[in-house]
């Protein structure tokens, strides 16, 4: 007969508000919410062998055991890439305490996909991520802060895809709205290499930022989902590959976004209605040119139409995360009238997505 579950901890979903793509650059802006739409990570003791099992994935699940210390899956990895380099930082840390390695089972459910398995673009590989590593954490008995943490589930997830800001583990990690800024991959990486995980955790990290910003004032947050999934790292990797070609291009765009992000952040936490409405609708601007720029399509023509709708009743969006499908974001009045809009998405197959932002638990450590 099997333990009861002895841990459980949920990560909430992510929204990008504004400054995608620049925001893999150390030290660019961005601003994101986590939405209150979560992964559930669960851990229980097991003898001999451990599972990890997933309705992601259309319901997987995989074994492991033990030679020595080391960890051995036998199985097709891919599935679960995010899940098993979260468990590896994390047992790599509880082996530096001293302390000793246990078998266990994990079990992750997930709100973040569509019935049929389709992603909404939320940030399921993030939030699994902060799960596993908030849930072993816990399981293990670590006494790690949350950016301690966050900095855990920074490396696991460059492990899989090298190529991301880490802007949507730090949403789900700390909840709200946040900006956010990364770290410097390339120095993260020459660290690792000489010193123990412990201290690389105690370092200041260059470019690494995560504040907390005052959610809009009077305004209200749609989100609509195209109902096309994207692949984020396809799409940041094609933009990363096509930077050097445009000259100083990419350097303005990078420059431009830094100015319109800290604009919005100022604007947010001054409760300036307009100068929000304008950030997101200069950043809709400057995200459309890099797409012209670079040949990758962000703005797809559902998105476009989203976009256009949404200005015509009053409000300011953009495409949120890498675009390419996925989910727009719109910010509008609170006081006005949405249904007409809301039939035009529905005729052009937009689903509203019915979000509300995760309250943030306690400060930004």
């Amino acid at each position: 007969m099997s333990q009861p579950w002895t841990t459980e901890v949920r990560a909430p979903g992510k929204l990008y508000i504004a400054g995608e793509y620049a925001v893999v650059e150390p030290g660019i802006p961005a601003v994101l919410i986590a939405v209150d739409r979560y992964v559930t990570v669960r851990v229980r003791d097991a003898v001999g062998t451990g599972h990890i099992i997933s309705d992601l994935n259309a319901g997987s699940r995989l074994e492991w055991y033990r030679r020595d210390s080391d960890m051995v899956i036998e199985a097709d990895e891919a599935l679960f890439s995010f899940v098993l380099a979260a468990m590896r930082i994390v047992e790599e840390v509880v082996v530096e305490f001293g302390e000793p390695l246990r078998i266990f089972d994990l079990a992750i459910t997930s709100e973040l996909d569509d019935d049929s398995g389709r992603k909404f673009g939320l940030g399921s590989s993030a939030a699994v991520t902060v799960a596993t590593v908030a849930a072993l954490c816990a399981h293990y008995g670590l006494d790690l802060s949350r950016m301690e943490q966050l900095k855990l589930a920074l490396l696991a997830g460059t492990e899989v895809q090298r190529s991301g800001s880490g802007g949507d583990i730090a949403a789900s990690m700390f909840g709200g709205w946040i900006a956010y800024t990364a770290f410097d991959r390339a120095w993260a990486r020459r660290e690792r290499a000489q010193r123990s995980l412990a201290e690389l955790l105690a370092l200041d990290w260059p470019g690494l930022s995560v504040r907390r910003v005052a959610p809009p004032d009077g305004l209200r947050l749609l989100v609509g989902w195209t109902g096309s999934p994207a692949s984020t790292s396809r799409l940041v990797g094609g933009v990363q590959s096509r930077k050097d070609q445009g000259g100083t291009d990419y350097a303005h765009f990078l420059a431009e976004s830094r100015r319109c992000v800290t604009s919005l952040v100022d604007a947010l936490n001054a409760g300036d209605r307009e100068g929000v409405l304008a950030g997101i609708r200069r950043n809709r601007e400057l995200l459309r040119q890099l797409g012209e720029r670079t040949g990758i399509t962000i703005e797809t023509p559902t998105l476009r139409h989203l976009i256009e709708t949404a200005a015509d009743y009053g409000g300011a969006a953009k495409t949120s995360g890498a675009g390419g499908g996925d989910c727009g974001i719109v910010l509008i009045d609170a006081d006005a009238g949405i249904d007409g809009l809301l039939a035009l998405w529905e005729r052009a197959d937009i689903r509203v997505l019915n979000l509300s932002v995760h309250q943030p638990e306690g400060p930004v450590e």
